[in-house]
């Protein structure tokens, strides 16, 4: 079994990104979820989720990783005299760690959503280290296909044709390229139809 999600190779740890922190404990700590688009200064870290994954692609491979999902949610009533400092933040993640010791390897994903944006999963991207005020921007998390990442093919279908091999004739290259299109995938591939 592989030990980490070929897709989140470079996804920053836990250890990663406490450490980052425990670096601006006096800052006050704040989420860009989009661009110019920040979490209210008075959101609250409701609670943090440790989740060990084991899948099995559809290369017939088992992999398994962790994440470790820190949750925000905003009040409905904005409070204005309050913003989450760095220190506090870390308050919290020492209260869980308590009672639930977390994978320092795994990899982190901050929860969110408002009702301007749908509640996803991001990772955190980047960070801006300002006098006193330390952002975590956020990207989104996407989808991909791990046996292509593997430089292999995925499974085949009943019919003996493989879902994510390059199709060999002409109809079907323009049948891709409209897939591809519709996904936004680049460099990747897979037949309509072909199961991914």
């Amino acid at each position: 079994m592989n030990n980490l999600n070929p897709m989140n190779r470079g996804a920053l740890t836990w250890q990663a990104f406490k450490n980052t922190l425990l670096e601006n404990p006096d800052k006050i700590l704040q989420f860009q979820y989009a661009e110019g688009q920040y979490v209210d200064a008075s959101y609250h870290i409701t609670e943090i989720k440790q989740a060990p994954i084991v899948s099995v692609d559809c290369g017939g491979v088992m992999n398994g990783w962790t994440e470790i999902i820190v949750q925000l949610w905003e009040p409905s009533v904005a409070e204005t005299d309050r913003a989450m400092k760095v220190s506090k933040a870390l308050s919290i993640v020492n209260l869980v760690e308590k009672s639930l010791p977390l994978n320092p390897l795994g990899v982190v994903k901050i929860e969110f959503g408002n009702s301007k944006f749908d509640t996803r999963q991001m990772y955190p991207s980047d960070f801006i280290s300002e006098t006193d005020s330390f952002t975590v921007n956020l990207s989104a998390d996407f989808t991909q296909c791990k046996a292509i990442t593997r430089g292999q093919s995925c499974g085949t279908t009943p019919t003996g044709e493989e879902c994510c091999t390059p199709a060999n004739n002409a109809v079907a290259d323009v049948k891709q390229v409209q897939m591809l299109e519709v996904v936004g995938a680049e460099n990747q591939s897979c037949t309509p139809g072909g199961g991914c």
